[in-house]
């Protein structure tokens, strides 16, 4: 496909800029510099501003006080992209198979932001933009955006405006269009626990001292009800219930139950009786093991009762749950059922506090009416399961909730191997900017 757009993100996608691995340091300030020349290039002020990780990258519009303000984010930074072998092409060699741009980067972000910033671009070529435009492209979201409030708050003043948007979440069904006016948050820590001073004779000692392997494992069976809900008191006391809407508006989600088990390759899907995946997915709060160790692990047996053992646990939150709020409660839960003979130690992760809007503020009835112009049918308004902490930043610095209008497909893989981004997506969402900051333009305007 002989298209100039798809170059230039055939060019951005090759940039191996991996926030999270020191060797890819110097790619991933050739990848700012990469989006400051292109920022430039299309008109726009643009210049690198340092943190304490990676820069950001800034590009604004003449200013215009009669019109109002947009500020556009994404990130520069990808996954990394092991396990190697199991790419079917090189992950920073991008390639179009089946009409789609394979590569790390390509659906998260590189291919939405890109998008974005060719649709200023051609708005540009037509005349005066209805609004002033400020992006924002960061280089750390992949490692939790640990300076990106830091740097809202330095310069609060200039990035002022009157709305955010963001591409950088899925779409219900390929190629339905679609508003996440949601998304869970989330809370996470590993629990150890700790038995004998060193690993015992399994034989000689077992039966009269604690397996702390064990133990784990009747923690994390406490953690889950018969009914699917988290067992933890207090866990559900701030949980906001959904509206009637919301609920109407998850029965109509093109995403069904069947399409739900097919992602995730299983043959039955499971959860918290009395409601559907969808909202399970969106709106309801979990508590999920993502990580078991303890006792021996190699090849054949080795009879020794553990000296110790450890989990992981995220939460996902919804609206009005708040992180650490959760944490002290799991705390309190596991101190309370914790079997005699082993003792536990807290160690707590990253959190971020769930997000919402009001799909039918002014704002949102733009983005859903931007969304529909391009692709020709009624948005789905969806809650997403997955978490976004910087949002709670945008609103409590800026004072702007974000318009995340998703522009990836169910199966486009990211964070995994063979990830990738339709064409026709990513030239959808130049179109889709264009029609979002005129309906903006109109909408904030009034």
């Amino acid at each position: 496909m002989n298209d100039p757009r798809l170059n230039e993100l055939f060019e951005f996608v090759s940039i191996p800029s991996v926030s999270a691995q020191a060797v890819h340091a110097g790619d991933m300030r050739r990848c700012a510099d990469w989006l400051l020349a292109k920022l430039s290039q299309i008109g726009l002020e643009a210049r690198l501003e340092p943190t304490p990780g990676h820069p950001v990258v800034l590009g604004k519009s003449p200013r215009d006080p009669s019109k109002k303000t947009v500020l556009i984010y994404g990130h520069y930074d990808v996954q990394p992209p092991e396990p190697l072998e199991l790419w079917t092409s090189p992950p920073f060699v991008p390639e179009i198979r089946d009409g789609r741009v394979f590569g790390r980067g390509a659906s998260d972000n590189k291919g939405q932001i890109l998008a974005h910033i060719l649709g200023v671009a051609e708005a540009l070529k037509e005349g005066p933009l209805p609004v002033n435009v400020i992006f924002l492209i960061e280089g750390e979201e992949e490692i939790g955006s640990a300076h990106l409030a830091e740097f809202l708050e330095k310069n609060r003043a200039e990035l002022s405006c009157d709305a955010i948007a963001i591409s950088d979440t899925g779409m219900a069904a390929d190629g339905y269009p679609t508003l996440s006016y949601a998304l869970r948050g989330i809370a996470t820590m590993e629990v150890r626990v700790f038995g004998p001073a060193q690993d015992l004779h399994s034989g000689i000692y077992g039966g009269a001292v604690a397996n702390p392997v064990t133990a784990a494992a009747r923690l994390i069976a406490s953690l889950h009800d018969s009914s699917g809900r988290v067992a933890i008191e207090g866990f559900y006391g701030e949980v906001k219930p959904m509206a009637a809407w919301e609920r109407q508006a998850a029965a109509e989600s093109p995403l069904s139950d069947a399409a739900i088990a097919a992602q995730a390759g299983v043959a039955e899907l499971a959860g918290e009786a009395g409601y559907s995946a969808v909202e399970q997915i969106g709106a309801r709060p979990t508590a999920e093991i993502n990580g078991i160790g303890g006792g021996y692990q190699g090849e054949g047996s080795k009879t020794v009762l553990p000296a110790q053992a450890f989990f992981k646990i995220s939460f996902r939150l919804v609206p009005d749950q708040r992180p650490d709020a959760i944490i002290a409660l799991a705390r309190r839960h596991f101190e309370e059922h914790c079997p005699p003979g082993v003792r536990l130690e807290f160690i707590d992760g990253h959190g971020g506090e769930p997000f919402a809007i009001d799909p039918s503020a002014p704002a949102g009835q733009a983005a859903q009416r931007a969304l529909q112009q391009v692709f020709g049918k009624k948005p789905a308004l969806t809650r997403e399961g997955g978490s976004i902490p910087i949002l709670s930043d945008f609103l409590k610095i800026l004072g702007q909730p974000a318009l995340l209008l998703a522009l990836a497909s169910p199966d486009c893989r990211a964070h995994a191997p063979d990830e990738s981004f339709p064409v026709e997506n990513f030239l959808a969402g130049i179109r889709l900017n264009k029609a979002l900051l005129q309906e903006l333009a109109r909408t904030l305007g009034d």
